[in-house]
């Protein structure tokens, strides 16, 4: 099975064996400008580096992974190729199997998610053409906050612009899923309780999971709300675009501006990326890193309202799982709920990194949103 994450500028690849064992893992970078690809096998060993791939679009470059992969996988071939596909819209709450009808609703969404669903789509295009017969599977990010209660996904505006699809969706939703499963074998009773799950990578979020149930979640409508981002301001009040659009900004010039010149970067004005601020002494940096930290505590402290209380607290994504500073100052933040970390345990990112005076249970998990479409895609290819 070959699973596909594609993002606005990167495209993720895993290989599995029937028995969800990981094979491979690799990723295709700068797809626009001078797409390369590089994978390493379960050992970590590296399989291939390639920077020959053209950049004349999907097509191509899923060909060249198609070609690679196959080889790769030897007799046996390929089984199916399973998707992230960022917006399910209202009524995907499953994965299902790519066909024509399936493509042409899914096409019908991308009105709800402009800037990523065409990226999503363009590889599951690719493929048909490439391997008409090679059955693929579309996963969906915002499927797993389908069970978000009325009040925690209703917008309040009138009634016909909810009925068009006007609500509060959540994403992240494979990586949640992720969590969910590896808590429920890993801790089977804190996976029965309360847990906020903060997603923190370049797009950030936090779940609210009951019982593994997503029942609150930051992101809403769209990508953009909730959490300070890399590149992504977060909650912003309304009324700040409608000023923008007023003071002559066009849309184009307010989305880009949203989507990818605010958050870390908008704050600091050096960079999006986390590492670079926790190593800069700019007080600029200090700033960007202390909004960032100051948001997801508030925003926990709305998820324990909707949890009535909290049991559990778990770090994922790329600063979740590797910055144990960042860990902490949230962590810190949220003292007042009894939570105390381990500091030897946090600093080398274990498992458990609560103190045994913690009323709190904090863990790292690593997530792996590739691991969760194998599993989609082996479902649905086996019914």
């Amino acid at each position: 099975m070959l699973t596909l994450n594609a993002g606005s500028s990167t495209l993720k690849f895993a290989l599995f064996d029937p028995s969800l064992r990981p094979l491979l893992r690799g990723v295709v970078d700068d797809l626009e400008h001078a797409p390369s690809l590089s994978a390493s096998d379960a050992s970590g060993r590296s399989v291939v580096e390639r920077h020959d791939l053209q950049p004349d679009g999907a097509a191509s470059i899923i060909r060249d992974l198609l070609d690679f992969t196959l080889a790769y996988s030897g007799d046996g071939g390929l089984g199916c190729v399973g998707h992230r596909i960022v917006h399910g819209g209202p009524d995907y709450a499953t994965p299902v199997r790519i066909d024509a009808d399936a493509l042409a609703a899914l096409d019908r969404l991308t009105p709800l998610d402009p800037l990523h669903m065409p990226g999503s789509l363009a590889p599951v295009r690719a493929i048909a053409a490439a391997q008409p017969s090679l059955p693929q599977i579309a996963c969906f990010d915002t499927a797993f906050h389908h069970t978000l209660p009325r009040e925690a996904r209703t917008v309040a505006v009138p009634r016909e612009y909810r009925d068009a699809g006007l609500r509060r969706y959540g994403f992240h939703g494979l990586s949640y899923e992720y969590v969910a499963a590896h808590l429920a074998r890993t801790a089977p009773d804190l996976a029965r309780g309360r847990v906020i799950v903060a997603h923190l990578g370049s797009g950030a979020s936090l779940c609210a999971m009951q019982g593994g149930v997503s029942i609150a979640t930051t992101m809403g409508f769209s990508v953009l709300d909730g959490l300070v981002m890399a590149t992504r301001c977060g909650s912003i009040d309304p009324g700040a675009i409608l000023w923008l659009a007023r003071q002559g900004h066009a849309f184009e010039e307010i989305e880009d501006m949203l989507y990818r010149r605010s958050g870390l970067l908008g704050v600091s004005g050096i960079s999006g990326d986390m590492r670079v601020l926790l190593d800069s002494d700019d007080p600029r940096a200090a700033e960007a890193i202390d909004l960032f930290t100051y948001r997801i505590a508030v925003e926990a402290g709305g998820l324990a309202t909707a949890l009535g209380g909290v049991d559990g607290l778990v770090f994922t994504g790329g600063i979740g799982e590797h910055s144990p500073e960042i860990r902490a100052r949230v962590s810190q933040r949220l003292d007042w709920l009894g939570l105390h970390l381990d500091a030897a345990a946090n600093g080398v990112g274990a498992a458990c990194i609560s103190g045994t005076d913690s009323k709190i249970d904090v863990r790292v998990i690593p997530t792996d949103e590739e691991m969760t479409i194998a599993r989609h895609a082996l479902s649905v290819v086996a019914a």
